[in-house]
């Protein structure tokens, strides 16, 4: 990417945000849109280390440098010559953002045989739950992640979009989860994963029903349900 592509001699007009992209909007249109991935990181220090590092902004007022680092390489930068693009790409690209999704839209997303988990990691049908907040959400809506879309009713979407809703919001809240990668732009690690009731927990008693949670594979990732809690439909 060129500088001029990474913002360079911008004023920072706002921020924006869709599910997991963040974009950055300066005054004369330009913008960079930043995916952090499973392992990216936005840093506000100059201690952020050198190993990984793969831009580093520095601002007119003085303020802390902004290193973005990504050791996995599963992030990304990409740039757009102005809102407009960023906006269409954003609408081809991504359903609806899940901290504030209704659930008449997510009735209308949650469609076909698939299975409700798989629909609610794809991004182009909601964006911004990964596979952790999937567990949580499903849990606490108390629907099985194996249930097809097709055989989920209208009453059951509408406590699954408030229940994503609540988990996310809660996770915001607390700073996000730590599991491995993740830290805050001041390099704090979040507290989230300390009130994760299914995520990680495979074979522990449900916090809800005391039943033995169950770890298995859905859709590629690793999954874990409560057989009492989230009794299957179909």
């Amino acid at each position: 990417m060129t500088p001029r592509e990474l913002l360079d001699g911008a004023r920072v007009e706002r921020l924006e945000r869709r599910g997991k992209r963040l974009a950055v909007v300066a005054r004369d249109g330009r913008t960079l849109v930043v995916q952090l991935g499973m392992s990216g990181q936005l840093l506000a220090s100059a201690d952020a280390g050198e190993d990984h590092r793969h831009v580093t902004w520095s601002f007119a007022s003085r303020a802390p440098l902004l290193c973005f680092r990504d050791p996995r390489r599963f992030g990304g930068l990409t740039a757009y010559p102005d809102v407009r693009s960023m906006h269409a790409a954003w609408d081809a690209e991504l359903g609806p953002d899940a901290l504030t999704v209704r659930a008449e839209e997510l009735v209308e997303r949650l469609r076909g045989a698939r299975a409700v988990k798989a629909a609610l990691l794809d991004q182009t049908v909601l964006a911004g739950v990964g596979n952790i907040y999937a567990d949580e959400s499903l849990h606490l809506a108390g629907i099985d992640p194996r249930t097809r879309c097709d055989r989920i009713d209208g009453d059951r979407v509408s406590l699954l979009a408030r229940s994503i809703r609540t988990i996310l919001e809660r996770a915001v809240r607390t700073g996000g989860s730590t599991l491995r990668d993740y830290r805050s732009a001041r390099g704090d690690s979040g507290g989230a994963q300390q009130l994760h009731a299914v995520y990680g927990r495979a074979g522990q008693p449900c916090l809800r029903c005391g039943a033995a949670l169950v770890g298995s594979r859905l859709a590629g990732r690793a999954t874990v349900r409560c057989p009492g809690c989230q009794r299957r439909k179909a």
